[in-house]
């Protein structure tokens, strides 16, 4: 059964940094381009970043481009997302999930290309 864990949330303040990691049970991440979504309060569910499966191709949100960096170490069966520069919009729940369904070849952050979500992992900016 292919799952995801997530990991490394937690509450800063404003201008601080949160390292995000995402691990793999019962499936090996490499054969995956892995996506990191959050959901905040009463939003729809938004893509955040997303890297390829050999890590050598990454996206960004534009609200996200230049604070955060997707990363992975394949080795260790695991992705991250360093966060820097947190604002307070950046609070809600962070999830990852393994691009399963593919609509392109391209990388994009579309929902519906995703499974395995994990359960999430809360961030809260807040002073």
């Amino acid at each position: 059964q292919l799952q995801l864990v997530e990991s490394g949330g937690g509450s800063v303040q404003p201008g601080g940094s949160l390292r995000l990691s995402c691990a793999a049970s019962g499936f090996t991440l490499d054969y995956y381009d892995i996506g990191w979504f959050r959901q905040a309060p009463g939003k729809l569910r938004e893509g955040v970043s997303c890297i390829s499966r050999d890590g050598r191709t990454t996206i960004y949100a534009e609200s996200v481009k230049g604070r955060f960096t997707i990363s992975r170490d394949n080795a260790k069966n695991t992705v991250y997302l360093q966060m820097h520069s947190l604002k307070p919009e950046d609070t809600a729940v962070y999830y990852c999930a393994a691009r399963i369904y593919p609509s392109a070849q391209e990388l994009r952050l579309l929902i519906a290309d995703f499974g395995a979500w994990g359960q999430g992992t809360q961030v809260t900016v807040s002073s």
